[in-house]
């Protein structure tokens, strides 16, 4: 697909006026983080798959209603409705998400790099388990808060308000995210690169 050069208000504004085409871009342009974002949630590909449509369900529901403000970034307010659903899904389910890449989804795989040579992709690949593995380390909390800020590329005002947490609780696990890395990586003596 081409990616056009119109903004994403733009493309919800030609989409309002029956540009179906419109809509497809919108989606294009933003499927990798929203999916990821919902994969890292739920673990599954399959239920990923389900969430994700149902969240652009809801999209072209508050778009078509007017209901749509431009205040916010169109890829923030998605991730939020993302994220709200998933945590809907648990509270359904009786379950705690969590937040981990699996075998099934990496989401380095749709991070943008440059192409590497052997070494250096080996490296890379090497370095991301370790950090993998860092993150399956940390409690909860503090873990979405890194997959949030570092992989959906979120503020901390905008995780705060997904979380439903002040926006100094969400500092303050990013803080202890940092400082448990630290620890471990100390405490197993490990290098990641």
């Amino acid at each position: 697909m081409i990616v056009s050069p119109l903004s994403d208000q733009q493309l919800i504004a030609l989409y309002l006026a029956g540009s179906e085409k419109s809509f497809e871009e919108l989606l294009f342009r933003h499927r990798q983080k929203i999916y990821g974002s919902i994969y890292l949630f739920v673990k599954d590909s399959a239920l990923a798959e389900d969430i994700f449509q149902e969240v652009f369900i809801k999209i072209i529901d508050t778009l078509r209603k007017g209901k749509y403000n431009h205040e916010g970034k169109f890829l923030q307010w998605a991730l939020r409705i993302a994220y709200n659903m998933c945590v809907d899904h648990f509270r359904r389910n009786k379950r705690k998400p969590r937040t981990t890449p699996t075998d099934n989804y990496d989401i380095f795989e749709v991070l943008p790099l440059a192409d590497l040579n052997a070494e250096q992709a080996m490296m890379r690949d090497q370095t991301h388990d370790r950090i993998r593995q860092l993150l399956e380390m940390l409690p909860e909390e503090q873990r979405e808060v890194v997959i949030l800020r570092h992989y959906a590329d979120m503020s901390f005002k905008e995780i705060a308000k997904l979380t439903r947490v002040s926006i100094n609780t969400a500092l303050g696990r990013m803080r202890y995210a940092l400082i448990n890395i630290r620890k471990i990586i100390e405490q197993k003596n490990l290098t990641l690169v």
